[in-house]
């Protein structure tokens, strides 16, 4: 965001609020699902990571809003650690056009 010349605090912070709310995420990754956007290994993550226990609770989502946004996340390190980056890339620009929308 600051390379794109976004250097004012409360703009930084409402800004990226919005790549990081799970609400967005959930969003995001549900649409990839609905487009069949994601392939097997990549839903298959994205179930695991969904359906795992979590230390944590969200503070300002519901339950089933904070899983799907787990399992988003887990699809990101899944794509990460196996060094799948024009997968990771090519998902990124969606969910930027996407958040941006």
């Amino acid at each position: 965001m600051v390379n794109i010349g976004i250097t004012k605090t409360k703009q930084l912070q409402e800004t990226s609020i919005k790549y990081v709310s799970a609400k967005g995420q959930a969003n995001f990754i549900m649409m990839l699902i609905d487009k069949e956007i994601l392939n097997e290994d990549e839903l298959a993550i994205f179930r695991r990571g969904r359906n795992a226990k979590s230390a944590s609770m969200a503070k300002n989502a519901d339950v089933t809003t904070y899983r799907i946004a787990t399992g988003f996340e887990a699809v990101w390190g899944y794509l990460y650690m196996e060094k799948y980056h024009e997968r990771l890339n090519q998902l990124w620009t969606m969910f930027i056009d996407f958040v941006e929308e």
